[in-house]
């Protein structure tokens, strides 16, 4: 009598089901809820273009960092040092232009790789001690934040603040791709013609888009296509799930969970760059507290805190959240201090989402 069972591996699932699987599926719901919300409470000049480019820069910078940490998060690991990283890099970065006086073809190279070496310590003594990353990195917070505000003391004879960047770097030619407006030619053209808010003057009330906001698009789209269509993101993943078992599958988890330790560090160092040049000086305060947002950015957008499990693009999306809540509040009348009470709500509803679909994808009960 023939057998007329389905074999398990044989059965398609349908798109909804699928879909109800993917990481990103909270941030997304979470990002529409929160779009809905400021579209009934705030002011309606949030939705226009202006008010859209206003959320969007710290959105864009916050997801920098949280995309650097999904990556992370997902491979296992933790980097609690990436917001002091923000802090010691764009000291590294300010000596580099204004007390050293080198070019940026120079300083922004020299400053991703010294990033690049200190993330290689971190990720190095956390490899080679078997310490909790989370210990490791949490003692490198402490370490960097010290350093930088020693270091600011050292350049500038006593003070806290390094200033004199933008004077420094006015005349490169490097200097648009990390700070202002892109394709101001373009808004210039579009307020001509009638299609974007202009000032009375006839300029255009958005110069361009922040160039923060094209990085974050770039890594955002890298990051995907990597975790997603090549051997390396199933390494990242399967490092992340279960290190043994990838290990003896042959995926190289060392090198796979150090490198990912220095590119968090160099999306830490691209930050205090943008955000150097933007500000045209640098202190010892920059990027405080960023590393428990980037963190729960990609948490909201799906990263599991047990590794294996995650996404770039839900990071994405996390990161648009804080932005859109941060920058929000302001067009409301409700008091900015909620944003903390948000903070803390997203966070656990986001861990309690993700476990629930965990449990749908490994069948556990």
């Amino acid at each position: 009598m023939s057998s007329t069972t389905t074999d398990e591996r044989l059965k398609t699932e349908s798109f909804l089901a699928r879909f109800l699987k993917r990481p990103e599926l909270g941030a997304l719901a979470g990002l529409i809820l929160v779009t809905v919300f400021f579209f009934v409470t705030a002011d309606g000049s949030m939705f226009t273009l202006s008010g859209f480019m206003n959320f969007m820069q710290p959105a864009s910078q916050l997801g920098i960092l949280a995309i650097g940490a999904a990556l992370l998060m997902i491979c296992g690991e933790f980097d609690l040092s990436i917001g002091s990283m923000v802090a010691f890099a764009g000291l590294f970065f300010g000596v580099c232009v204004v007390t050293w006086n080198l070019p940026l073809l120079v300083s922004i190279p020299a400053t991703l790789v010294f990033a690049a070496l200190v993330g290689a310590i971190n990720g190095s003594i956390v490899l080679r001690s078997g310490l909790p990353s989370f210990i490791v990195t949490l003692a490198f917070l402490f370490i960097l934040r010290g350093l930088s505000l020693v270091g600011l003391k050292w350049a500038t004879g006593g003070n806290t603040q390094l200033r004199g960047v933008r004077e420094a770097v006015e005349d490169d030619w490097l200097a648009p791709l990390f700070s202002g407006d892109a394709f101001p030619d373009l808004f210039n053209w579009l307020a001509s013609k009638g299609l974007i808010d202009t000032f009375n003057s006839g300029l255009p009330k958005v110069p361009g888009i922040p160039v923060e906001i094209l990085w974050f698009i770039l890594i955002a789209l890298i990051a995907t296509y990597v975790l997603l269509r090549t051997p390396v993101g199933n390494w990242i993943f399967a490092a992340g799930g279960d290190k043994n078992a990838a290990s003896n599958s042959g995926v190289p988890v060392g090198k796979i969970k150090l490198s990912l330790f220095m590119l968090t560090a160099c999306c830490a160092a691209l930050v205090a760059i943008i955000t150097v040049l933007d500000a045209g000086s640098t202190d010892a305060r920059r990027g405080f507290q960023k590393e428990f947002e980037a963190i729960i950015a990609a948490v909201i957008g799906g990263c599991l805190l047990t590794g294996g499990y995650g996404s770039a693009i839900g990071a994405f999306f996390g990161s648009i959240i804080f932005g859109m809540v941060v920058i929000g509040l302001t067009y409301t009348n409700f008091d900015q201090d909620w944003f903390q009470v948000f903070l803390g709500g997203m966070l656990l509803i986001a861990v309690l989402f993700n476990n629930a679909i965990r449990k749908r994808v490994t069948g556990e009960r």
